[in-house]
């Protein structure tokens, strides 16, 4: 299998964001330091229950995650990305969302806007429903208690925490617009959620919605900005769960910090990882962040840009359980293949580990290094050797009439297209099918023209997330040890075809070849 290096897309259904991170700055519509919120921030309510919305203000913690991430269009970078959550218990248990917290290397929390942070630690998460908790340093804090009764439609509330990054206690209002519904985003899959008008902004993320005496609604975890709809995981929902958690077992979770992406151009679906929790089953799996996992148990996930599959496939297993995995490693546009809680991940197939002794003696060491080459109109990409610099980008026009696309690259094009002693590869791309019918059929009508010349190898199938068809492999082309290998594939829909003819003249050849594989791609029109 292969895969290539292409552009991703985060797509985020309807435009919901989660609601953390961010620089501190003025907030439009919120009641920022509130006259509820001001009086809070300076009571000297004793630590134990709060009872009104002031003393429950002094429970609303900031925590600061810090860590290494992975993001599509920055790469890696080291952060500390900021979030709110809230005390439940005196001992310093408290409540946030995973994405706040898992995959940091350091949680230091805020707590009644003390200027200096504890530290805290990860007692457990559940991705899928967004929630963590978390265990501060210390005892005695002043905590809040969870609302009892039937949450109503028309039902006052109030979100409370530290939006854009600030240190600075925010509280607005507003009231439940659904007190029951749904949402699958791109970061969480949540059964049971409060709508709500009470505005968050980035930075929210895991704090309060409290209602008026100061007990919690729901848990925050999206806004969308636009339409001012607001989303808190409700207490129906969190409640239960927090208490499965405070019990330091994970719930619904691989130990990923990841969200959906979505790119309709090349059909590339899965869920990108930005942190990876140490020790988690993904991190045994061999996980890393920069991954994109295309599918679990032979399920195809974020086919809809949300984290729905991933959620639906986790929560039909128990976290012991034996689950296939398949992943693209980004940076180094790897297809790997494994199991959580079983075989780790590893290269699905090498051509330089499967061939490597089907040439004659040469150089062995990989080249030095690779670079990006398309045709002519820029419809055809993939990586070659530096080395081999003679490059032709030229469409054509075949006997049956179809129109050709087609890049190849060489040390010497004219030996590669005129002997069998010079490496090289030619990536062909075309919709006019002609008389071709499958992918078999393009290969059946190729195999006159090498086998006079080649020992037959033999046809396997090839697959990846963008790709399906068929491989030849030919031996000891023009006798002197050469190894020829035929690729014809087509996307899901049929709409064109793609046919890679390479020729390896040593085992060096054979990396050149899995790079090939796992760079080429049809971008353009063909």
């Amino acid at each position: 299998m292969a895969v290539r290096r292409i552009f991703l897309l985060i797509s985020v259904l309807s435009l919901v964001v989660a609601a953390c991170g961010g620089a501190a700055t003025s907030t439009s519509g919120a009641t920022s330091q509130s006259d509820s919120g001001a009086a809070a921030a300076e009571s000297d309510a004793p630590d134990g229950e709060a009872s009104t919305l002031d003393d429950a203000a002094s429970a609303v913690v900031r925590i600061e995650a810090r860590g290494t991430f992975v993001e599509p269009a920055v790469g890696a970078f080291e952060s500390a990305g900021s979030g709110s959550g809230f005390i439940i218990d005196p001992s310093g248990i408290a409540v946030t969302n995973n994405h706040v917290v898992t995959g940091a290397g350091l949680l230091q929390v805020y707590v009644g806007g003390d200027s200096s942070p504890l530290n805290a630690r990860v007692l457990a998460v559940s991705e899928c429903s967004d929630l963590a908790v978390i265990d501060i340093d210390g005892e005695g804090f002043s905590y809040v208690s969870w609302y009892d009764d039937e949450v109503k439609v028309g039902l006052d509330v109030f979100s409370a925490g530290f939006p854009l990054g600030t240190d600075e206690y925010t509280l607005t209002s507003g009231i439940v617009s659904k007190n029951d519904t749904s949402l699958e985003s791109a970061w969480a899959s949540v059964d049971h959620v409060v709508e709500h008008d009470a505005r968050i902004r980035p930075g929210n993320s895991g704090g309060p919605l409290f209602t008026g005496d100061g007990q919690v609604v729901g848990v925050n975890y999206a806004g969308e900005d636009t339409y001012d709809f607001n989303f808190a995981i409700s207490v129906a929902a969190a409640k239960g769960l927090v208490g499965q958690l405070s019990g330091e077992s994970d719930v619904d979770s691989l130990g990923l910090n990841g969200s959906a992406i979505y790119d309709d151009a090349s059909g590339l679906t899965g869920v990108w990882v930005s942190s990876v929790e140490s020790g988690s089953a993904a991190d045994t799996a061999g996980v890393r962040p920069g991954d994109v996992v295309v599918t679990l148990e032979g399920v195809s996930l974020s086919t809809d840009g949300t984290m729905a599959e991933y959620c639906d496939v986790v929560r039909s297993h128990a976290a012991t359980d034996v689950m296939s995995i398949e992943v693209l490693r980004y940076d180094t546009s790897e297809f790997l293949e494994g199991q959580i809680n079983g075989q780790p991940l590893e290269a699905s197939v090498s051509f330089a580990n499967e061939l490597s002794d089907t040439t004659e003696e040469g150089p062995t060491s990989g080249y030095a290094s690779y670079v990006s080459i398309s045709d002519d109109e820029g419809s055809i990409v993939t990586d070659v050797p530096a080395e081999w610099s003679d490059v032709d980008g030229g469409s054509f026009t075949d006997e049956a009439g179809n129109l050709l696309y087609d890049v190849s690259a060489a040390p010497d094009l004219e030996g590669f297209w005129g002997s069998w002693d010079v490496p090289g590869v030619s990536v062909t791309a075309s919709s006019d099918l002609g008389l071709y019918e499958t992918e078999e059929s393009v290969l059946n009508n190729l195999q006159d023209g090498y086998l006079g010349s080649c020992e037959y190898g033999g046809r396997e199938v090839y697959a990846d997330p963008i790709f399906l068809g068929f491989y030849d492999t030919y031996l000891d082309c023009g006798g002197v040890g050469t190894t020829m290998v035929v690729l014809a594939a087509a996307p899901d829909d049929f709409s064109y075809l793609v046919l890679v003819e390479f020729l390896a003249v040593t085992d060096r050849d054979f990396e050149a070849l899995d790079v090939v594989l796992n760079t080429f791609n049809v971008v353009g029109d063909v």
